[in-house]
C-alpha cells in the first residue's frame, strides 16, 4: 500500500535525525489499528528503543510527532498507547489510494509475463467406471480455485487431469455391460454415458456378491469364494486380454470409456472448470515402467528375489517401496512417475500440485523423494494439496452399492434449491424474462454451493448443507451475489440520473472512519490474494469477501449515497460502491463464483 511506503520510508528518515542511526526498512511494521483504539494504522516502537535508549512512551511521541511535522500531507494525527503509536491518515490520503484501486481494472493481480514460472495443477483424477461425485466436487473446484489464484499471483498456469482409465474397476463395467447391457447405449436409453456405465459398475457388484453367497453356501470361506466367483475370474482375464492388447476388447474399452468422457464434459462445463491437458493411465504407466527400469539401472532401486522391484526409503525414515510387482505390473506410484515424465516432456514445470485427498499423504511423500531421485527438477518441492471428506448430513458415500451423492444430481437440485428460494427476490425484478430468471438461479445454486466448500479449511472434513448454503443471510455465496447485485442496481440508477465516477476523484472531501475503514479493507485485497497463493488456501479469499460485504452492507444501511446533497460525497460513495463491486467480483472469479448483475 503506497501509504505504508511513504510512512516507512518517513520513520526510517526519522530515526535517523532523531537518533543518529539507521534502521532496516525491513524492521519497520505497520499494522491496522485495533478497532478500540484511535487511528487507522499502528507502529510498534520497541525495536527501536535500543537506538533512542528511551521509554516506549517517550520513543513513540517522538517519531509521532517527527511524522506530523515532516509527513503532514499523510499523518493527520497521532496518538501513542505504550509502545504503540496509533496514527490517522488524512482522508486525502485515503482518497488517492481509492483513485489508484479505481484505475487497475485487475487491482491486486500480479500480471502474468514470459518470465513468469510455470505452475501445473493435477485436480479432478476421475476413474472411467463411475459419474463424478460429491468428492470429485470438492477436488475441481478446490484445483480450479488454486490454478486462479496461482495465475493471479504472476504464475503461468496449466490446468491437468489424470484420468484412470485402465484396471479391474473398468473391466468390472466393461464386463457387466457385455452381460446384462442388451447393446445399451446412452442414445437408445437416455441415459447420461457416464451414469450408464456406473450403473454397470453397480451391477456387476451386487451379482459378484450373489456369487460369493451361492459359493459360501457351498462350504467355501469368503476369502475363497471372493477369488472363485465366476464374475471376478472373468473380469481378470478382460484384465489380461486388454494389457495383451486384444482388438475386440480395446475396441469395446474405447467405446465405452468415450460415453463416459462425453458425460464427464457435461458435469465439467456445469461446475464451471476446463483442462489445458488431459494424461491418461492407459498411456502414463508404460512410460513409469520405463522410469523405474531406468532408475534400477542407475542403483537408485532394487530387485527381489522374485522380481518385483522396490524403492529402499529407509534412509528418509520411511520404508520400502513396491514399484513394480514380481509379474512386472505396475502400482499407482509407477503410473505416477510415468505421468510426471510425460508431464515434464509437454511442459517446462516449475512447480507441480496435485489436489488429491488426504488419505494420500503418505503416497506424495514418497513420490517427492522418488521423483527427486529420478532427476525431476520439482520433485522435491512438489506440493500435495491434501483436502478432506466432505459428506451430507446423512452420512457417507459408496460408490459400489450405488448411494453417491452424484455431482449431476447435486448441481440440479442446488439450482432448482435456488430457484425455489430467491423467487420472491427474483419476482420483485420488473421485465425479467423466464430464461433471465433461470440464469440468475443458475448462477446463485452454484456460487451457493462452491462458495460454501470454498470457504473452509481444505484440509479438515466438512460437513456439506444444501439448505445451508443458499441462505441470503450470513457467511454464504447468496449473501455475496445479492450485494452485489445491489451495488450493480445503485450504478444502474447514477447513471440514469447522469453520475457517472470520475477518473480522479478529488481530494477536497472529509471522510468518515467508516468511509476509510471500507478503503482500507478494499486496499488488503491484495495482500489477501498474495497470502492465498503462498498458503494455498482458497478459504482465505471467501472469507475476505464475506467480511468486505458484511462492511459494505453496515455502510450502505448507515450512508446516503444518491440521497446525499454534498456532490463530493456523493460521487465518492459511488466510487466506493463501484470498487466494492469490483474487488467482489475479482474476488468471487478467483473462486470460480459468478455473480450476478441483477437478483
Amino acid at each position: 500500500m503506497e501509504i505504508e511506503k511513504k510512512i516507512v520510508s518517513a520513520v526510517a528518515a526519522g530515526i535517523k535525525q532523531l537518533y543518529g542511526q539507521e534502521v532496516p526498512e525491513s524492521t519497520i511494521q505497520l499494522q491496522t489499528t485495533k478497532k478500540e483504539f484511535e487511528g487507522h494504522l499502528t507502529l510498534v516502537v520497541f525495536p527501536f528503543l535500543k537506538v533512542s535508549k528511551k521509554k516506549p512512551e517517550d520513543t513513540a511521541q517522538e517519531i509521532g510527532t517527527y511524522l506530523k511535522e515532516n509527513l503532514s500531507e499523510v499523518v493527520a494525527d497521532f496518538n501513542v498507547i505504550k509502545g504503540f503509536l496509533n496514527l490517522t491518515i488524512s482522508s486525502a490520503c485515503w482518497i488517492d489510494l481509492l483513485n489508484s484501486i479505481h484505475k487497475q481494472e485487475k487491482f491486486g493481480f500480479t500480471p502474468v509475463t514470459e518470465q513468469s514460472p510455470l505452475v501445473m495443477i493435477e485436480y479432478s483424477s476421475p476413474n472411467t467406471n463411475k459419474p463424478l461425485h460429491l468428492g470429485h466436487v470438492r477436488n475441481n473446484l478446490l484445483g480450479w480455485a488454486l490454478a486462479q489464484i496461482m495465475e493471479a499471483n504472476g504464475n503461468k498456469v496449466v490446468k491437468t487431469n489424470i484420468v484412470n482409465d485402465r484396471g479391474i474397476h473398468i473391466c468390472k463395467s466393461m464386463l457387466a455391460w457385455l452381460k446384462y447391457g442388451n447393446g445399451a447405449t446412452p442414445e437408445s436409453t437416455g441415459i447420461k454415458g457416464d451414469h450408464l456405465i456406473g450403473d454397470y459398475y453397480v451391477a456387476f457388484d451386487k451379482h459378484y456378491k450373489e456369487q460369493i453367497k451361492e459359493l459360501m453356501a457351498q462350504g467355501m470361506s469368503e476369502e475363497e469364494a471372493k477369488n472363485e466367483a465366476p464374475l471376478i475370474k472373468e473380469a481378470r482375464e478382460m484384465l489380461v486380454k486388454w494389457e495383451n492388447n486384444d482388438p475386440e476388447i480395446r475396441a469395446l474399452w474405447k467405446k465405452m470409456n468415450d460415453w463416459v468422457y462425453a458425460g464427464f464434459d457435461v458435469t465439467y462445463k456445469a461446475l464451471g472448470v476446463s483442462f489445458d491437458k488431459i494424461y491418461y493411465e492407459s498411456d502414463t504407466y508404460l512410460e513409469g515402467k520405463d522410469k523405474v527400469m531406468e532408475g534400477l539401472e542407475k542403483g537408485f532401486f532394487f530387485k527381489k528375489e522374485d522380481g518385483s522391484v522396490w524403492a529402499d526409503l529407509t534412509k528418509e525414515g520411511l520404508d520400502e517401496k513396491l514399484l513394480l510387482r514380481s509379474d512386472g505390473t505396475s502400482v499407482y506410484m509407477t503410473q505416477d512417475i510415468g505421468t510426471a515424465k510425460l508431464r515434464f516432456q509437454d511442459y517446462p514445470i516449475n512447480k507441480m500440485i496435485y489436489v488429491v485427498g488426504n488419505e494420500q499423504n503418505y503416497h506424495f511423500q514418497v513420490l517427492s523423494i522418488l521423483l527427486d531421485k529420478l532427476g525431476f527438477d520439482w520433485g522435491k518441492s512438489l506440493v500435495h494439496f491434501s483436502y478432506g471428506m466432505v459428506e451430507l448430513p446423512n452420512g457417507k458415500m459408496k460408490s459400489r452399492e450405488g448411494t453417491v451423492v452424484d455431482a449431476d444430481d447435486l448441481v440440479a437440485e442446488m439450482i432448482a434449491t435456488a430457484k425455489r428460494t430467491s423467487e420472491d427476490k427474483i419476482n420483485k425484478l420488473t421485465d425479467i424474462s423466464e430464461e433471465e430468471a433461470n440464469e440468475i438461479a443458475r448462477i446463485v445454486g452454484l456460487g451457493a454451493l462452491k462458495y460454501f466448500i470454498l470457504k473452509v479449511d481444505a484440509r479438515k472434513n466438512m460437513l456439506f448443507n444444501p439448505a445451508e448454503s443458499i441462505d441470503f443471510n450470513g457467511n454464504t455465496g447468496p449473501f455475496i451475489q445479492y450485494t452485489y447485485a445491489r451495488i450493480r442496481s445503485i450504478l444502474r440508477k447514477a447513471a440514469e440520473a447522469g453520475l457517472t465516477v470520475p477518473a480522479e476523484l478529488p481530494h477536497n472531501t472529509e471522510l468518515s472512519e467508516k468511509e476509510i475503514s471500507l478503503v482500507q479493507n478494499l486496499a488488503n485485497f491484495a495482500l489477501i490474494v498474495k497470502q492465498a497463493g503462498n498458503d494455498y488456501n482458497p478459504g482465505c479469499i471467501a472469507n475476505y469477501c464475506y467480511e468486505l460485504v458484511k462492511e459494505y452492507n453496515q455502510f450502505y444501511h448507515d450512508f446516503s449515497i444518491l440521497r446525499e446533497e454534498d456532490p463530493n460525497k456523493k460521487i465518492f460513495r459511488l466510487a466506493l460502491s463501484a470498487n466494492v463491486g469490483k474487488v467482489i467480483k475479482l474476488g468471487m472469479s478467483l473462486l470460480g463464483i459468478e455473480v450476478p448483475e441483477r437478483m
